[in-house]
């Protein structure tokens, strides 16, 4: 029936209104307090929700953060595979990484925080999955480096450590990055690209 369809097709869109306001909660309140200082009080009063409400549309506390985390990782990965897809230069690809990952960061600073500083409180099958995904963050990035480094325009003795200190670099942005400071995001990403040439050596100016 026609009416039955609406019907239905509303409820849906209710639903995912309802976990789109949790998920919005969960962050305001993760990045303010914490993960183990929030509660589901704090999370379905800041969606106009009963606490029992929440339960309708996620098992847990800490299936929230894992959605957050999960979608966080997912959309880096996404960002860094497309910045190498820019050009076959290693050069140009890992400025635009270090560009877009560290504006990325300053921009949505208090999801980078959760997804970044949160881990320990996910579930052993959630870390897991998250860890996967960082790990193939960090195959992308080191790829890059080692492109480099056999194109011989980039010279680094330890590629594995470089690797982490360009991803940690642009992590660390979300830690101290504020909306009111004197740095915009992209003034930012416009220096860490030359910060993360350096950083491994760079020969191309």
């Amino acid at each position: 029936m026609p009416g039955a369809t609406r019907g239905r097709a509303n409820t849906d869109a209710d639903s995912g209104d309802a976990r789109a306001r949790l998920v919005a909660a969960a962050v305001e309140f993760f990045a303010r307090k914490g993960f183990h200082a929030t509660t589901t009080r704090d999370i379905a009063t800041a969606a106009r929700m009963s606490p029992a409400a929440l339960y309708v549309h996620h098992p847990s506390k800490e299936d929230l953060l894992y959605i957050i985390s999960r979608d966080g990782h997912r959309q880096t990965l996404r960002l860094v595979r497309g910045a190498v897809a820019v050009s076959p230069d290693p050069a140009v690809q890992l400025a635009t990484i270090a560009d877009r990952f560290a504006e990325h960061h300053a921009t949505h600073h208090e999801t980078a925080r959760i997804v970044n500083y949160e881990l320990s409180a996910l579930s052993p099958d959630h870390l897991d999955e998250i860890t996967a995904i960082r790990r193939a963050i960090e195959a992308e990035v080191r790829a890059v480096v080692e492109r480099g480094v056999a194109a011989g325009i980039f010279d680094t003795p330890d590629i594995a450590m470089t690797t982490m200190a360009l991803l940690s670099l642009g992590v660390d942005v979300s830690r101290w990055y504020r909306d009111d400071g004197t740095w915009t995001p992209e003034r930012i990403g416009t220096y860490y690209r030359s910060l993360a040439l350096r950083i491994v050596g760079s020969r191309v100016s």
